[in-house]
């Protein structure tokens, strides 16, 4: 099992040094650097002169740095002459946009809010055939990012393009399946992502006449209509009292975040739910926490129940942490006028056991997930992001100090162990789901902990 991850030699939790020391060159680098204080720790990953010298000396190249979103910036970007072979945000340009959209949201330099917006119209043209509807692989990911960026940038003619095409041009199929890559599950979430960043009803998500969706054109695409579907087709796979959703992928029954139900699940949360849909998503969720493996984890398919192998995002405990971390915020109710309760705060039920569970999957990703690859969807960074959602929903420092080892184990030996052929930097090396374009994300997220968010999963 070991081929996978690499042993977790770090300590579980150290205390913190006061006085701020590197040695360059010291076999006990990693160490010195899960003693540096946070606030030091943090200030030192924004100097990306700091990363180069430290790592290699005071001659690298830019592109020698693999750990700073300049570079990807340039290998992606820049090199290819803004050309976009692969427009999508999981492995193509558009994933480093995304970066340069987040870069701005810790840094407020417009630059990189501008350089954003160069590289989505390059995607606009490069997707203006796809048949794609999800945020992380098709069409919608460019128009809702597109909008977002020409909001900041004070916009209107632009955003309302983009919105145009999001609402009016892009078909979402009868036959499309419910996953997040590639599903309905992925579509909802270019709607929320839309609704959170400009504001709720850019897509339209009335609860009051979802009954009425039934009657409404195949196409129409308001939110409701989008989770009305999901729910259905889950039903229709589910069994009342022992699983109420269940969902297929190819004729396979995934439980997983990118193509299962813990994607799934993760999504619906975010949206309006009724109270007994919400009660479904619950027992939804508590039948996966009852069969889950012994040691934490959770099987990638409701068939594949016996390969305790997986530790990533997409399939195991990483994006089963995320969704039962949602699942354990607080819920707050309110009454609509003269009709339905809604949720306010989106969540579930606030339940100790989702958060029970949820540090258990963090346990077997501290002991399992320093995996043999960079990336956020199967590899280390995405893997980081457990502990700093748990550190947001509880404020325990424990969380906080992992997510710092998971980081400071990417600094410290990720370049040295790609160059040997002891890690995977992935089939596309500079993507944001394969390659270093999500460590890059990590590292900025990390400055700013209490605001991280996994890319294209967390809102």
């Amino acid at each position: 099992m070991t081929d996978r991850f690499f042993l977790n030699e770090m300590p579980d939790l150290v205390e913190e040094n006061e006085e701020d020391v590197v040695i360059v060159g010291s076999e006990d680098w990693l160490m010195k650097l899960l003693l540096m204080p946070y606030s030091a720790f943090s200030e030192r990953l924004k100097e990306l002169d700091w990363i180069s010298k430290k790592l290699y000396s005071l001659s690298v190249s830019l592109s020698m740095s693999l750990f700073y979103h300049v570079n990807v910036v340039v290998e992606t970007w820049g090199i290819t002459e803004q050309r976009v072979a692969d427009f999508t945000l999981y492995s193509g340009t558009l994933g480093t946009a995304f970066l340069q959209f987040k870069a701005y949201q810790v840094t407020n330099n417009e630059v990189d809010l501008k350089l954003c917006s160069e590289i989505v119209k390059a995607c606009d043209f490069a997707s203006s055939q796809s048949r794609d509807v999800t945020f992380v692989c098709g069409r919608p990911g460019v128009c809702a990012l597109g909008a977002v960026v020409a909001n900041h940038l004070g916009d209107d003619q632009l955003q309302t393009y983009y919105l145009s095409q999001f609402k009016d041009v892009i078909k979402i199929p009868k036959d499309l399946p419910d996953e997040l890559l590639y599903g309905r599950d992925g579509f909802l979430w270019a709607c929320l992502f839309l609704n959170k960043h400009i504001g709720e009803g850019t897509i339209p998500s009335d609860y009051i006449l979802r009954p009425l969706y039934a009657l409404l054109p195949i196409d129409l695409k308001w939110i409701g209509a989008v989770v009305n579907d999901i729910l259905k087709n889950g039903r229709a796979l589910g069994v009342k009292e022992r699983c109420p959703f269940m969902f297929e992928w190819y004729g396979e029954k995934y439980w997983g975040a990118a193509h299962g139900m813990a994607g799934i699940m993760h999504v619906l949360m975010y949206a309006k739910l009724s109270p007994d849909e919400a009660e479904e998503v619950k027992c939804t969720l508590k039948y996966m926490i009852k069969y889950r493996f012994p040691s934490g984890n959770y099987p990638s398919s409701e068939q594949d129940c016996k390969s305790d192998c997986l530790v990533h995002w997409c399939h195991g405990a990483p994006g089963m942490a995320l969704t039962l971390i949602k699942a354990a915020e607080v819920v707050k109710w309110k009454r609509h006028a003269h009709y339905l309760i809604v949720i306010v705060k989106q969540g579930v039920f606030g339940d100790k056991e989702f958060l029970e569970a949820a540090v258990n999957a963090a346990g077997v990703v501290w002991n399992r997930g320093l995996l043999k690859r960079v990336g956020i969807c199967h590899g280390i960074s995405g893997n980081t992001f457990v502990f700093l959602s748990l550190y947001r929903l509880t404020g325990n420092k424990e969380f906080l100090y992992r997510a710092k080892a998971f980081t400071c184990f990417l600094l410290d030996r990720a370049h040295r162990l790609i160059s040997e052929g002891e890690m995977h930097g992935g089939d596309n090396p500079y993507s944001l789901f394969e390659g270093i374009g999500g460590m890059a994300c990590l590292f900025l997220d990390m400055t700013q902990p209490t605001d991280s968010k996994f890319p294209a999963y967390e809102l």
